[in-house]
């Protein structure tokens, strides 16, 4: 389990050593935000796997984005917590990309369920996203 974490976290660290693309102002750019310690990474765009999970970068309009969250959560009484390594599958519709504009895609959890949601540059909520599926690790 904590190899799998490791295999994340060294991906990332790889994705990390090369810059992000200057952004296209014929697109929306949408930036993944989350708390330290956790992981949301880009999967697909419209069912295509994406090759750099940074960030996306879609055509104005309607698009589907997938993405994985990697978080730890801790159960049991205050004095035996165990961590439980939680990789959840998330899912946000939006129809209304505008070509130049910067998007947040937020995710957080609480006791095992997830929550995400798009935002706008200035932090205002545009669509909520859904949990498709959730696996322990």
């Amino acid at each position: 389990m904590r190899a799998l974490l490791l295999l994340a976290a060294l991906s990332l660290l790889g994705a990390c050593a090369s810059p992000l693309p200057a952004p296209d102002p014929q697109q929306a750019w949408i930036d993944l935000r989350t708390e330290p310690g956790e992981l949301l990474m880009a999967e697909k765009l419209d069912g295509r796997r994406l090759d750099d999970g940074r960030y996306f970068q879609v055509s104005p309009g309607a698009h589907r984005l997938e993405a994985s969250y990697r978080f730890e959560e801790y159960i049991g009484s205050m004095f035996a917590r165990d961590p439980v390594y939680m990789l959840c599958y998330l899912r946000l519709d939006y129809a209304g990309f505008a070509a130049g504009t910067r998007y947040r895609w937020v995710a957080r959890h609480q006791l095992l369920r997830t929550e995400s949601w798009l935002e706008d540059a200035s932090g205002q909520r545009l669509a909520d996203g859904q949990e498709w599926h959730c696996i322990t690790q």
